[in-house]
């Protein structure tokens, strides 16, 4: 057992029957119980129906510290351990078939098992290899799509959304001869940029180049980029996903790239997660046109991948054509299977057209779950096909930072526990990134599964 594995008292464990656990479809009131006991007997149904995953997490412990390799997979008493995924759903190693909502923090846009994107892997392995060493085809016209569908110069892919990031602000120091960048309270821009607590974390690297400003407060950005000298670049999401899903205002956004261009620094856009809200990305929703933006998840057809771009003249601090010019190597950069199935999951799949409903379905879903959430500790933040659910002290329904967000942590667990009881897998932070294929008789049995949820524990989320 790890160290903070959740363990119920064993009086509970010999006191409950199981079958009392189960959560009807019509719900049930809490008998009197405090949301801590509801969170107990929760858990308890969740470790007693998961036997194969406690035993797989064990196993993996003893080769993994923690049994974990991706820390935002990890949760107490152990992870449920997927045996496998088709189309939008997920089957566990216990046998439990899940409505995948997790969509791999956005990378899943397509589902677990595109018979589009299954074909052209096949046919790349079969008519192209891997491993190649060399350029090829598949990379440049998927960088024309790119530059095409986001209104890029230039673009240069990596492996990861955090290496995207990393490079971006890499150019912009080349470019401006500065060092310092601005970022914001509560962003994530990878594993090595993370400001959740509103300060740079710990294993961040550059500790001392970070400038933190608030986000969706103008008065403080504009006075951190413009009164700071040494800045670099301006380093933002148009909606924190680690949030999850804070939305920035779009005068805001527009004020962060005035400020930035009026204090000589570049503006970077990090589309990681957003790129998929429009067919031009977040950026073309707000009507903006950022110096460089950083992309990754979906745009390598689910294969590991990273992508940054914008202006010519800052792209070409990376073209090594020219003298003194920065290196940017990477064995996968270029790899086969993701310039391929990327480049089809864009041209033939996630077409503009196809962007544009797909994301009404997440508007019109989040609409449902705000309507819901009246009246309660629920809130329910996101954009198109990206939404986060809350549960909050004060209920606020306008969600605009990190600052204020006071979470109710024993509701947000209890959700989640039982939202997989409901056949619902979603992130234990209460993120949701839709996925190509789902009915719509799912999300609104899940809309309906959230509606007994709020009933059922009424006098814990009522305000």
């Amino acid at each position: 057992m790890v160290a903070d594995e959740l363990t119920p008292p064993p009086e509970v464990e010999t006191s409950l029957d199981l079958n009392e656990l189960k959560l009807s479809d019509q719900g049930h009131e809490d008998n009197g119980c405090t949301a801590e006991e509801a969170l107990a007997t929760a858990q308890l149904l969740y470790a007693v129906s998961n036997p194969t995953s406690r035993e797989l997490h064990e196993e993996a412990a003893r080769s993994l510290p923690g049994g974990n390799t991706r820390s935002l997979l990890h949760n107490a008493p152990f992870p449920i351990a997927i045996k496998r995924g088709t189309g939008y759903s997920l089957v566990s190693e216990d046998g439990h078939t899940y409505t995948g909502l997790v969509g791999e923090l956005t990378a899943g846009l397509f589902g677990h098992s595109n018979p589009l994107i299954h074909s052209t892997l096949k046919a790349t392995l079969d008519n192209v290899g891997l491993s190649l060493g060399a350029t090829t085809r598949l990379e440049s016209q998927h960088a024309r799509l790119m530059c095409d569908r986001f209104g890029l110069d230039r673009v240069r892919f990596t492996n990861s959304g955090t290496e995207a990031n990393m490079h971006a602000i890499q150019a912009a120091r080349r470019y401006t001869g500065k060092r310092k960048v601005v970022v914001f309270a509560g962003g994530y821009h990878g594993a090595v940029f993370c400001f959740a607590s509103g300060a740079p974390a710990s294993n961040n690297v550059d500790l001392g180049d970070w400038v933190v400003a608030e986000f969706n407060n103008v008065c403080d950005a504009r006075a951190k980029i413009e009164g700071t000298d040494g800045v670099a670049a301006v380093l933002v999401e148009g909606m924190q996903g680690a949030g999850p899903c804070i939305v920035g205002t779009d005068d805001f956004l527009q004020a962060v790239q005035a400020s930035a261009r009026k204090a000589g620094a570049v503006f970077i856009l990090d589309e990681v997660m957003t790129s998929r809200l429009a067919p031009g990305g977040l950026q073309s929703l707000v009507g903006f046109k950022p110096d460089l933006t950083s992309f990754g998840k979906y745009l390598g057809g689910g294969i590991t991948f990273g992508a940054f771009g914008g202006r010519l003249d800052i792209m070409a601090v990376y073209d090594p054509r020219v003298a003194n010019s920065l290196a940017h190597s990477g064995t996968f950069n270029n790899n086969t299977l993701g310039m391929s199935a990327g480049y089809v999951g864009l041209s033939q799949i996630y077409t503009p057209e196809v962007a544009v409903a797909f994301n009404k379905v997440g508007d019109d879903l989040r609409s449902k779950l705000q309507d819901a959430a009246v009246g309660t500790k629920m809130t329910v933040t996101g954009r198109g096909s990206v939404l986060g659910i809350h549960f909050l002290k004060d209920g606020r329904k306008e969600l605009l930072s990190v600052k204020q967000r006071q979470d109710e942590v024993q509701l947000k667990e209890l959700f989640w526990f039982e939202m997989l009881v409901d056949g619902f897998w979603i992130t234990r932070r209460g993120s949701i990134a839709l996925v190509m294929g789902t009915p719509q008789s799912e999300l609104d049995r899940f809309v309906s599964g959230v509606e007994r949820f709020l009933k059922r524990h009424e006098k814990f989320v009522k305000i």
